[in-house]
């Protein structure tokens, strides 16, 4: 649905991310501890520790917009809002390992 290929089987090509769970009647407490996490086929987690330090790629869409319109939103915004509209945008900079994963056309 998101249009990540490599995300969600483990099939080829895949990264290889598994979360293994006990099973037990109390849902939250077992989705709380997993017996372990492997990421990109690397053991991370194991009974509750943190076997390996691992860092992953943000992933993200870059929707197109209209440029036009951004004057309109930042006054509504201001308006209702008691933090700067300037505020909320996120830089490049801040955008380290990053994939866009999806854009929307106009």
């Amino acid at each position: 649905m998101l249009g990540l290929e490599r995300k969600g089987h483990l099939g080829l090509e895949a990264d290889g991310d598994v979360t293994i769970y006990l099973p037990d009647p109390d849902i939250q407490r077992m989705f709380e501890l997993p017996k372990y996490v492997i990421r990109a086929g690397e053991l991370v987690v194991e009974n509750g520790e943190i076997r390996a330090n691992s860092t992953g790629k943000l992933l993200h869409v870059e929707p197109q917009f209209d440029p036009a319109a951004v004057d309109h939103i930042r006054d509504w915004f201001e308006s209702f809002y008691t933090i700067q509209f300037s505020n909320y945008p996120v830089g490049d900079e801040y955008l380290h390992q990053h994939e866009v994963i999806a854009t929307r056309p106009r």
